[in-house]
């Protein structure tokens, strides 16, 4: 069963491998289900794979989330990548396939001011290497948060017998900065690469979003081959993120489709490989919340956006 977002119009510029897509709106999840489904009948050319793609409007590239969407520049310290090898595949549908998670930011930033502040070349200008990220009202701090969905998704991914690599593993003082975090995807070829987040916009924003990159060719920055592939992995990891969750895409930024196109981010701007970001939630809103800090919540969230890498993968 395939899932998109409700019926809106097609994304723009739209380089899809498949047909033209006929959207069905589907009734509200029954019982304790957050949010709705949506569901997609693949039209066309027939693929008929039943893969999992959000139906997005284009969104322009944009900073109005939240004051933190901007500093969500997860990367670089000049030590060497910090995750541990990955461990050996064992045999499954991925095997052979490369999987990068990018746990965003780091629990220790707070205590390394001035590494995290200086700025590196993210193509298009210079930005911070990092920063603390947010966390909820009550202190749970959004490095915790995706580090912890991180662990959950490796475990996931490393089932279906992928090679798993982290960028930071809570391993080293602070970082990576954003460059080091898109070269440590890039110097692995991973087939995808998905970062972790959770936001940090006011009380009563809810849901999540997907940033996917936009074309840029600038300085450092080439993404014009990355774009499509990278838009039909934010499109399967939101629908899968959706259907397993419950939790609707975000009504404050992407016009209700869960999807957001950006070039203002380093992590996405040095990236030479399928890359996409993950705002799982709101931190800074009370419901969001109570669903980020629970384990049980987090352990859906790793397996939809799992699940998404996974039909990605296998196209």
């Amino acid at each position: 069963m395939s899932y998109v977002g409700p019926d809106f119009e097609p994304p723009q510029p739209r380089r899809s491998r498949r047909g033209p897509l006929t959207v069905a709106l589907a009734a509200l999840v029954p019982g304790a289900l957050l949010g709705w489904l949506v569901f997609e009948t693949m039209g066309g050319s027939g693929d008929g794979d039943g893969s999992d793609r959000a139906t997005v409007r284009s969104s322009p590239p944009s900073a109005s989330g939240t004051a933190t969407d901007d500093a969500k520049q997860p990367d670089a310290s000049p030590t060497p990548s910090a995750s541990a090898p990955a461990a050996p595949a064992a045999s499954g549908p991925l095997k052979g396939k490369v999987v990068v998670i990018d746990p965003g930011h780091n629990p220790d930033n707070f205590q390394h001011a001035s590494e995290i502040n200086r700025k590196v070349n993210i193509g298009t200008n210079w930005k911070e290497c990092d920063t603390t990220g947010t966390s909820t009202n009550d202190g749970y701090a959004e490095a915790k948060f995706t580090l912890d969905v991180a662990h959950r998704m490796r475990t996931l991914l490393e089932e279906q017998g992928a090679t798993v690599k982290l960028t930071q593993d809570g391993d080293r003082p602070y970082g990576p900065c954003v460059d080091e975090r898109a070269r440590i995807g890039n110097e692995a070829k991973a087939d995808a690469v998905v970062s972790i987040h959770a936001d940090g916009a006011g009380a009563g924003n809810r849901g999540f979003h997907v940033i996917m990159p936009g074309a840029v060719h600038a300085g450092a920055a080439d993404t014009r081959a990355i774009v499509a592939p990278s838009r039909d992995l934010g499109e399967r990891v939101a629908g899968r993120f959706v259907a397993v969750t419950g939790s609707a895409p975000s009504d404050y930024i992407g016009d209700g489709t869960g999807l957001v196109t950006r070039k203002d981010l380093g992590g996405l701007n040095l990236s030479t490989v399928p890359k996409v970001f993950i705002e799982c939630g709101n931190m800074r809103d009370s419901k969001d919340a109570a669903l980020l800090t629970s384990g049980a919540w987090r352990q859906k969230a790793a397996q939809g956006i799992s699940e998404g890498i996974v039909s990605f993968l296998r196209g």
